[in-house]
This record gives C-alpha cells, sequence and structure tokens, in this order.
C-alpha cells in the first residue's frame, strides 16, 4: 500500500513519485490523502478522524460477523446504504409476498433509543445527522436549530418498509439524506447522484 512505499522512499529504497509526495505532505498536514480517498467510503473527515471512523466501522462489521445480525444498524456506518434499504425491503417484501417495486419506506422515532431486540419489520438505524435543524427530545419533534449549531444527531430511526399508498398521513417534511454534507457526487444509472441516498 501507498504508506510502506512512503516509509520505503523516504529510506530511498523506492522512488518518490509525484503520488507518493502528494499523500506524504497530505499525512503530514493531517488531510487524508486523495489516493485513499478514491478507494474509500466517502469522507470529508481529516486524517485523525478518518483512522477512528474507519476502525469504528471496522469494530461494526466484526461484532456483525462474531455476533450475528445487529439489533440497531450504524447507517451512515455501511458503505453503500441503497443496498442496505433494498435488504431491508426485500425481506419485507417476502415476508408479506407483495412486489418490491410498490414499496417505500415510512419513518419511526422510537422513544426506547437503545432496543434490545430487532423490530417485527424493518430496522432500526442509528449514525444519521440533521443539518441546519435539531431534534426537539421532549417535544419529540424535529425543531428549530440552536444558534451556531449545524450539524446534531439524529434520533435512532425504525425504517419501515410499506406500500407506498399506504404510508402515514401526517404533517412531516421530507428530506434528502447523503452520505456526506457536500450533496455532490457522481451521476449513477440509477439517475441519482451517488451521494444521494433517500
Amino acid at each position: 500500500g501507498s504508506l510502506k512505499d512512503i516509509q520505503k522512499a523516504i529510506k530511498g529504497l523506492l522512488l518518490m513519485s509525484a503520488a507518493l509526495e502528494g499523500a506524504f505532505f497530505e499525512i503530514f498536514d493531517g488531510k487524508t490523502p486523495a489516493v485513499w480517498i478514491k478507494h474509500s467510503y466517502p469522507s470529508l473527515k481529516p486524517l485523525g478522524g478518518y483512522v477512528n471512523d474507519l476502525i469504528e466501522r471496522l469494530k461494526f462489521f466484526q461484532g456483525w460477523i462474531d455476533n450475528g445480525t445487529p439489533v440497531n444498524f450504524w447507517f451512515s456506518g455501511i458503505y453503500f446504504q441503497q443496498a442496505f434499504t433494498t435488504g431491508a425491503s426485500q425481506n419485507f417484501a417476502r415476508k408479506y409476498r407483495i412486489p418490491i417495486d410498490t414499496l417505500g419506506f415510512d419513518f419511526f422515532y422510537p422513544k426506547d433509543q437503545h432496543p434490545a431486540v430487532k423490530p417485527d419489520d424493518g430496522v432500526y438505524a442509528y449514525g444519521m445527522f440533521f443539518e441546519a435543524c435539531k431534534w426537539n427530545w421532549e417535544a419529540w419533534e424535529i425543531d428549530e436549530s440552536d444558534p451556531k449549531v449545524l450539524f446534531v444527531s439524529v434520533p435512532m430511526v425504525h425504517l419501515m418498509p410499506c406500500e407506498k399508498d399506504k404510508t402515514r398521513d401526517f404533517p412531516h417534511y421530507e428530506c434528502p439524506c447523503y452520505k456526506v454534507s457536500t450533496r455532490k457526487g457522481v451521476l449513477s444509472t440509477t439517475g441519482h447522484s451517488t451521494n444521494f441516498v433517500m
């Protein structure tokens, strides 16, 4: 990998290419090297935050391997959330023998934010953030953001597949969900940005 190549180049055992030199200076400046991001999950974090995030992701997936399917999924820790939500929809469609293309999602915010058992249908997910608003824990609804606070954690969400024509009708705000806050990405074959989740 690039780290071993940089070590060899510093020792004079390998030619320091422009790409390696660029990665070296990015690491020196505390930035996540572009060569890593090119082959990684999207991240806007500096190097220290990126490495900590990577370690937490590895722990999450190792826990999944060692202990079986989790009760609550770290949504932002999953690389391809669209496949995850499709899997949740497929499980629901198979269980109730409903065509998957007729399904959408309904969203619940359970008061019990640390469930001990999986929901009968759908999935629990945490690790999302609101931008320019906040969660009012007393009223249990979205509220105006606090001054000078741009991002806040979203409470655990129960992502519940349902037939599109049977979603609940209640006062709500349809908010897009992105992988990172820049809201940019490459246009994929689905017609959506690769950064757009739902």
